[in-house]
């Protein structure tokens, strides 16, 4: 006899999930159908499976918010769902790739999902240049909060921060997403608290995991990346999720303009002067290329919006 039970995915490697039901117990989990794309904060519905030992996921419950991307053919892929706050994390080393850290503020934009910075490693010496760079992103509104879990710099802002919201960490491999977790969520090892079996009794990290905030709030450690890629089809069509875009662009002449070479362009005007960061406005033409290559892999089903 199988029972039926809502749920939280709490931890996502692949297809192998630990959901958390409405009375706290966790079960090791797998979504029932190849076609069903299940992520860390999804809530779901779930069937038991008492002769394999574990829980099958049935439906993805509708997500109130979610970070997605495009894969290599543009199809759209959730990456952490019913989250109220991105902590999009940069750290002097790695070396910070200011242009994936504009794509995730892009994607939070696009859908309405809160954006903020986390410097972390700030006991190390900035690279020339990241300063005003990170000037520019708090003048947008993206909050800074700088920290390191070395001499616990800025830790207590981020709690601060993070108190009450569903947060989840992205951004670049070896910023030290984990160890900001580990500061956030004493009593927790994020190295082993993610581990799940494998069928053959083998462990596994997971690839995001969520944890409870004392106090209160939930925080999403996902994994690193080299690159990220919006979902095409989230993005804004006209400012792509670039707000100084979307402030200057009812002033360009025409309504489809794309701010590349266009006359009477408002928002080409404001690099111009000044008034856009060139670095930002660079940022955006990537984009806008990487979109338009992104809607010629996907062919005719990524071409209803302009």
């Amino acid at each position: 006899m199988t029972a039926r039970f809502t749920a939280r995915v709490t931890a996502a490697f692949g297809r192998h999930l630990i959901v958390r039901d409405t009375q706290g117990r966790e079960f090791e989990a797998r979504p029932f159908g190849r076609r069903l794309s299940v992520v860390c904060g999804d809530d779901v519905e779930c069937e038991t499976d008492a002769h394999h030992g574990e829980a099958h996921v049935m439906q993805v419950l509708p997500r109130r918010t979610g970070l997605y991307r495009s894969n290599l053919r543009a199809d759209e892929e959730p990456v952490v769902a019913n989250i109220s706050l991105l902590l999009v994390t940069l750290a002097p080393l790695p070396a910070p790739d200011l242009f994936i850290v504009d794509r995730y503020l892009c994607a939070a934009a696009c859908v309405g999902m809160r954006a903020a910075l986390v410097l972390n490693k700030s006991d190390l010496p900035l690279p020339d240049g990241l300063t005003p760079e990170l000037a520019v992103l708090e003048g947008l509104g993206y909050p800074l909060t700088t920290c390191s879990t070395q001499d616990g710099t800025g830790l207590e802002t981020l709690r601060r921060l993070c108190h009450d919201e569903t947060a989840a960490f992205v951004g670049q491999s070896g910023v030290g997403k984990s160890s900001l977790a580990g500061a956030l969520v004493p009593g927790v090892d994020i190295r082993t608290g993610g581990l799940m079996r494998e069928a053959d009794g083998r462990h596994t990290t997971t690839a995001s995991r969520l944890y409870d905030i004392p106090g209160g709030g939930a925080l999403i450690d996902s994994p690193g990346v080299r690159d990220f890629a919006p979902a095409i089809e989230r993005l804004e069509p006209t400012s792509l999720g670039f707000v100084e875009v979307a402030a200057r662009a009812p002033g360009c002449r025409f309504d489809d303009c794309r701010h590349l070479r266009e006359p009477g362009c408002a928002v080409q005007a404001a690099v111009a002067n000044g008034e856009i960061s060139a670095r930002r406005y660079e940022s955006y033409r990537r984009l806008r290329r990487l979109r338009e290559q992104l809607q010629q892999a996907a062919g005719p089903k990524s071409r209803k919006k302009p």
